[in-house]
Protein backbone atom coordinates (compact mmCIF):
# COMPACT_ATOMS: atom_id res chain seq x y z
CA UNK A 1 0.00 0.00 0.00
CA UNK A 2 1.54 3.42 -1.31
CA UNK A 3 1.13 6.69 0.79
CA UNK A 4 1.91 9.92 0.28
CA UNK A 5 3.28 12.30 3.23
CA UNK A 6 3.61 16.03 2.25
CA UNK A 7 5.33 18.53 4.06
CA UNK A 8 4.73 22.46 4.09
CA UNK A 9 7.89 25.31 4.05
CA UNK A 10 8.58 28.60 3.45
CA UNK A 11 11.31 30.83 1.98
CA UNK A 12 11.36 34.36 0.88
CA UNK A 13 13.43 35.47 -2.11
CA UNK A 14 14.06 37.94 -4.80
CA UNK A 15 15.44 37.51 -7.77
CA UNK A 16 15.09 38.70 -11.22
CA UNK A 17 14.10 36.87 -14.27
CA UNK A 18 16.40 37.83 -17.09
CA UNK A 19 18.10 35.73 -20.67
CA UNK A 20 21.71 37.84 -21.09
CA UNK A 21 21.13 36.27 -24.52
CA UNK A 22 18.69 38.85 -25.36
CA UNK A 23 18.37 42.45 -25.77
CA UNK A 24 16.55 44.54 -23.15
CA UNK A 25 13.43 45.09 -25.02
CA UNK A 26 12.98 41.65 -25.78
CA UNK A 27 13.85 40.65 -21.97
CA UNK A 28 11.24 43.52 -20.54
CA UNK A 29 8.78 41.65 -23.65
CA UNK A 30 8.96 38.32 -22.42
CA UNK A 31 9.71 38.98 -18.29
CA UNK A 32 7.67 42.05 -18.22
CA UNK A 33 8.06 43.13 -14.69
CA UNK A 34 9.37 40.23 -13.42
CA UNK A 35 12.78 41.60 -15.27
CA UNK A 36 13.46 44.53 -13.14
CA UNK A 37 17.31 45.45 -12.75
CA UNK A 38 17.02 45.71 -9.61
CA UNK A 39 14.89 42.29 -8.79
CA UNK A 40 12.01 41.39 -7.30
CA UNK A 41 10.69 39.21 -4.27
CA UNK A 42 8.36 36.29 -3.53
CA UNK A 43 7.06 34.48 -0.77
CA UNK A 44 7.63 31.05 -1.81
CA UNK A 45 5.28 28.35 -0.43
CA UNK A 46 6.65 25.00 -0.89
CA UNK A 47 5.11 21.60 -0.39
CA UNK A 48 7.30 18.54 -0.63
CA UNK A 49 5.43 15.14 -1.55
CA UNK A 50 7.10 11.81 -0.69
CA UNK A 51 4.93 8.66 -1.87
CA UNK A 52 6.17 4.95 -0.85
CA UNK A 53 5.42 1.78 1.24
CA UNK A 54 4.45 2.25 4.93
CA UNK A 55 7.43 0.91 6.90
CA UNK A 56 5.88 -2.46 9.01
CA UNK A 57 8.14 -1.25 11.71
CA UNK A 58 8.18 2.08 12.04
CA UNK A 59 4.71 2.94 10.57
CA UNK A 60 6.38 5.53 8.35
CA UNK A 61 6.85 5.95 4.85
CA UNK A 62 9.60 8.91 5.87
CA UNK A 63 10.01 10.19 9.05
CA UNK A 64 8.69 13.76 8.67
CA UNK A 65 11.35 14.87 10.97
CA UNK A 66 13.77 13.62 8.88
CA UNK A 67 12.24 15.37 5.50
CA UNK A 68 11.76 18.42 7.83
CA UNK A 69 15.32 18.71 8.46
CA UNK A 70 16.10 17.99 4.64
CA UNK A 71 13.92 20.75 3.61
CA UNK A 72 16.11 23.01 5.97
CA UNK A 73 18.90 22.61 4.77
CA UNK A 74 18.82 21.96 1.48
CA UNK A 75 16.49 24.35 0.74
CA UNK A 76 15.65 26.93 3.28
CA UNK A 77 18.81 27.75 4.63
CA UNK A 78 20.29 28.40 1.01
CA UNK A 79 17.53 29.95 -0.58
CA UNK A 80 15.94 32.34 2.67
CA UNK A 81 16.11 35.94 2.30
CA UNK A 82 18.45 35.32 -0.65
CA UNK A 83 18.73 36.92 -4.19
CA UNK A 84 18.51 33.74 -6.39
CA UNK A 85 20.40 35.36 -9.17
CA UNK A 86 23.87 36.49 -6.92
CA UNK A 87 23.79 34.52 -3.73
CA UNK A 88 23.37 31.12 -5.00
CA UNK A 89 25.35 28.79 -6.99
CA UNK A 90 22.70 27.48 -8.41
CA UNK A 91 21.43 29.87 -10.25
CA UNK A 92 24.68 32.22 -11.42
CA UNK A 93 23.48 30.35 -14.36
CA UNK A 94 20.26 29.16 -14.41
CA UNK A 95 17.15 31.71 -14.98
CA UNK A 96 15.32 31.36 -11.82
CA UNK A 97 11.99 30.95 -13.15
CA UNK A 98 9.36 29.35 -10.61
CA UNK A 99 9.66 26.13 -12.67
CA UNK A 100 13.45 25.89 -12.67
CA UNK A 101 13.34 26.59 -8.89
CA UNK A 102 11.06 23.66 -8.56
CA UNK A 103 13.26 21.84 -10.70
CA UNK A 104 16.39 22.26 -8.58
CA UNK A 105 14.57 21.74 -5.32
CA UNK A 106 13.41 18.47 -6.62
CA UNK A 107 16.97 17.62 -7.56
CA UNK A 108 18.72 18.63 -3.98
CA UNK A 109 16.21 16.78 -2.40
CA UNK A 110 15.77 13.47 -4.45
CA UNK A 111 19.49 12.73 -4.09
CA UNK A 112 19.25 12.43 -0.20
CA UNK A 113 15.97 9.70 -0.57
CA UNK A 114 15.59 6.54 -0.80
CA UNK A 115 15.78 5.73 -4.14
CA UNK A 116 12.32 3.39 -3.75
CA UNK A 117 10.41 6.65 -2.79
CA UNK A 118 8.78 8.89 -5.32
CA UNK A 119 9.27 12.54 -4.71
CA UNK A 120 6.73 15.63 -5.67
CA UNK A 121 7.66 19.51 -5.49
CA UNK A 122 4.99 21.51 -5.77
CA UNK A 123 6.13 25.16 -5.21
CA UNK A 124 3.54 28.26 -5.25
CA UNK A 125 5.10 32.02 -6.50
CA UNK A 126 1.79 33.30 -5.08
CA UNK A 127 -1.18 32.26 -3.77
CA UNK A 128 -2.71 31.50 -7.48
CA UNK A 129 0.42 30.76 -9.52
CA UNK A 130 2.08 27.51 -9.02
CA UNK A 131 4.23 24.43 -10.41
CA UNK A 132 4.54 21.03 -9.38
CA UNK A 133 7.20 18.90 -10.65
CA UNK A 134 8.11 15.15 -9.83
CA UNK A 135 11.19 14.09 -12.18
CA UNK A 136 11.52 13.58 -15.80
Amino acid sequence: MKVTVNRKAHFNAAHRLHNPEWGSDRNEEVFGKCNNPNYHGHNYELVVSVTGEIDKETGYVIDIKELKNLIKEEVEEPFDHKNLNLDTKEFKDLNPTAENIAVVIWNKLRDKLKSELALKVTLYETPRNFVEYCGD
